[in-house]
């Protein structure tokens, strides 16, 4: 129940109740009505037009974006650098690596082509900084995809080299009697005088003197495919192929420390010093096979001689003397 209220009227010298006007509370209500929606109004407009007015969680989005972004400026320069060191590798790839082992150079089209066909990055518009990162996992793929080419690249090179050290292992490249065991270089490939019918005729190969009994080693690696006194004039002889369209023959054998279809590499000691066949001394007669067609064997004694040394049975070799088979 509400109270009553009264006033003291001057007039009348009495108290009187005092009525209450319907009109005046409308009044206070709405004036208290306006009030609150003016009130709400201005802090709008303030939070509207005041940007550092943020509320906790929007600031801490805030900072994650600019920590984003901070990042990503990071990543980008270490992929600088990334692309600055697999450039260095790339150009030592196509300039050397595979320029030694005769493999066609990668051109920058294949290296560093992009991604064709559907829109990769799709997802990843519609944001304030879309371009960012888009343009950094273009980076990252287009680095990863040259790291791919690099890495095959390196495999290919890595097959080269082995196959080429097989090579180098299988060609002939020392002489077949120790410089230390020979009595003399008695003739060369050219032109020589037969032994036994005193006319010139064509010397296939070299003819190293020594004692009978001394080693004779295999000049490569490879595989013995005959020993045996089964051609005409060479007597017991033995024949390596080295692969690569590489064989060598030594002739004229006292005997045999090898047989066929046995593996040998080079330096192995294969047979010994004698004058089997057609042979005027003891001596072995040492032939160089390339594709079937004879060769020079003066050329594949780089193995074990120094330069001086090789001058010296260089000359020895271009006399044009008597042979000895």
């Amino acid at each position: 129940m509400s109270k009553v209220k009264y006033y003291y009227d001057k007039e009348t010298l009495s108290y009187k109740k005092i009525e209450k006007r319907k009109g005046r509370k409308l009044g206070y209500g709405l004036l208290s009505i306006g009030a609150s929606f003016l009130a709400g109004f201005i802090l709008l407009l303030i939070y509207l037009n005041i940007p550092d007015l943020e509320t906790p969680r929007e600031k801490a989005l805030a900072r994650e974006l600019q920590n984003m972004k901070v990042q990503y400026g990071v990543l980008n320069k270490k992929l600088d650098q990334v692309q600055n060191v697999l450039g260095e590798i790339e150009e030592r790839d196509n300039s050397i690596y595979r320029l030694y082992f005769e493999a066609n150079p990668i051109p920058d089209e294949q290296r560093k082509a992009g991604f064709g066909g559907v829109n990769r990055y799709k997802d990843l518009e519609g944001y304030d900084n879309s371009k960012l990162i888009i343009e950094t996992n273009k980076r990252l793929d287009i680095l990863t995809k040259q790291l791919v080419v690099q890495s095959k690249s390196l495999d290919e090179i890595a097959v080269l080299a082995e196959e080429k050290e097989k090579f180098l292992d299988a060609i002939p490249a020392i002489q077949p009697v120790a410089n230390k065991d020979l009595t003399r270089i008695a003739s060369g490939y050219g032109l020589r005088t037969d032994p036994f019918t005193k006319e010139r005729k064509m010397h296939w190969g070299m003819d190293f003197t020594a004692p009978r009994g001394t080693p004779i080693y295999a000049t490569g690696n490879g595989v013995v495919d005959r020993a045996d006194n089964n051609a005409t004039g060479y007597g017991n002889h033995i024949r390596i192929d080295h692969g690569y369209g590489y064989v060598s023959l030594y002739a004229h054998l006292y005997k045999y420390n090898v047989k066929k279809g046995q593996k040998v590499e080079r330096g192995d000691l294969i047979g010994f010093v004698g004058s089997t066949g057609r042979s005027e001394a003891p001596h072995v007669h040492y032939e160089i096979f390339k594709d079937g067609q004879r060769i020079n064997p003066i050329n594949f004694y780089y193995g074990n001689l120094s330069p001086e040394e090789f001058d010296v049975i260089l000359q020895k070799a271009q006399l044009e003397n008597q042979s000895l088979d």
